[in-house]
């Protein structure tokens, strides 16, 4: 099985703050660029403006009479070279060299470049000095790299200082983390919003220690119930251990009559009968609480219920035992069905004063209740509780264990249903009602 890699915990304001600088130094790159390009383009506009505006210059001082020479030296300007070709060859020119014959003088690259033909029938050739939007792109070049050193390093203080407070939420739950750590329950972040990064993550972080200090309480008070079942448990079977213990020990002793022998070796088994059956309880029980697996079969509560009642009638023929009701068929276990039927039939014959009513009806209900001394309502509740014996009303004369309406509830639920202790019709007695789904 593979290990899960390690979390990587780089410090996140410095993060965030390489980020935020990554992003804004493409940012501001992209910006660069875009505007190099866009004033480089304006400024050749703008030459290219102008030196059409000196042709249309220069064809109006043609129109004026002005001649060659002097028209050059009138449409030249800063940036702007003019040649004029007569009609004859002739190459006019301002400076050394100029009104001479000849060639116009080669053009450097990237220069602008404009011919108009003039109304005396030469051609006039304006030339833009490239030069000058070098200058510009290089002057606003060395401006962007400038701004954008400065406003990286300004942008990066600024973001180092204001993750700080950004992150505060996050300094919050380490705090709270590490209360709980050191004991202090309770606490909670309590976001005010919950639709955002942070208040999400504060949101869940409650969550999870609301089920963990949940569960931390259902384990300890789990705890205690073990610890207290294990000791109830063991001072039920202390007694009929002592009195399995008092019995072989009698038994044993020399000279004793064959009458005597025979009474303690009934007692004997008796007391191996009664602590089986706590035996058999217990481990009852503990299937329930590991999960016990149920075989569902289409089950008649109603047939179910009659069996366990003739049961009833041949163990106490004293007692009058009624069965009422219509066939209700439920999926479920059968033979553990009929264990809750026998522990709740088993618990009203124990109390009974000679009558017991057991009714079935849909959609899967049996109702079982007795003419004795009833439950108090205060304890309709603590009677399905493991080991608990009701001393007034509900007495372990027979050697009850008070495991058995806890098994019937445990094997109830297992089926998806319940038990427990309901007022009866008549206000008499004991009643106890077993609900299971029909489907």
């Amino acid at each position: 099985m593979s290990r899960p890699s390690a979390l990587r915990t780089v410090s996140l304001r410095r993060r965030v703050t390489a980020l935020s600088m990554v992003v804004l130094a493409v940012v501001l790159l992209v910006v660069g660029v875009l505007t190099d390009v866009l004033v480089a383009a304006q400024t050749r506009s703008d030459l290219d403006t102008r030196l059409q505006a000196r042709a249309g210059v220069a064809a109006q001082l043609v129109e004026q009479g002005v001649r060659q020479g002097e028209l050059v030296r009138q449409v030249e300007s800063p940036g702007v070279r003019a040649f004029v070709t007569g009609s004859d060859g002739t190459i006019y020119r301002d400076g050394p060299g100029g009104g001479g014959r000849g060639r116009v003088p080669d053009t450097r690259n990237g220069d602008r470049v404009v011919r108009s033909a003039l109304p005396d029938g030469s051609t006039l050739t304006l030339v833009g000095d490239e030069d000058e939007v070098s200058t510009v792109q290089r002057r606003l070049r060395r401006t962007l790299f400038l701004l954008s050193v400065g406003a990286l390093v300004l942008a990066g203080l600024i973001t180092l200082a204001t993750t700080r407070v950004a992150l505060a939420p996050l300094d919050a739950m380490t705090g709270l983390a590490r209360s709980i750590t050191r004991g202090d329950r309770g606490s909670r972040l309590a976001p005010t919003r919950t639709d955002t990064e942070l208040g999400r993550t504060a949101a869940a972080f409650d969550a999870m220690l609301d089920e963990l200090e949940g569960a931390e309480a259902t384990a300890r008070a789990s705890e205690a119930r073990t610890r207290q079942f294990v000791a109830d448990a063991a001072h039920e079977l202390r007694t009929p251990l002592a009195g399995v213990q008092a019995a072989a020990e009698a038994a044993i002793a020399p000279g004793l009559a064959a009458e005597d022998r025979d009474r303690l070796h009934l007692l004997l088994l008796r007391e191996t009968h009664r602590a089986g059956r706590l035996v058999d309880d217990l481990l009852v029980l503990a299937r329930l609480d590991a999960g016990i697996e149920l075989r569902r079969e289409p089950v008649d509560l109603l047939e179910l219920a009659r069996t366990e009642v003739e049961r009833v009638r041949l163990l106490a023929p004293q007692v009058a035992v009624e069965l009422e009701g219509d066939p209700v068929v439920v999926p479920g276990d059968a033979p553990r069905l009929a264990q809750v039927l026998a522990n709740l039939l088993d618990n009203a014959r124990r109390h009974t004063t000679g009558r017991i009513e057991v009714r079935v009806r849909a959609p899967g209900i049996v109702t079982v209740s007795d003419d004795g001394a009833g439950v108090a309502p205060a304890d309709r509740e603590r009677i399905f509780e493991r080991l608990v014996r009701l001393d007034e009303a509900r007495s372990a004369d027979d050697g009850g264990a008070g495991l058995g309406l806890a098994i019937a509830r445990g094997i109830a639920r297992a089926h998806g249903g319940d038990l427990g202790c309901v007022e009866p019709v008549d206000g008499r007695g004991a009643a106890f009602a077993l609900r299971l789904p029909r489907a």
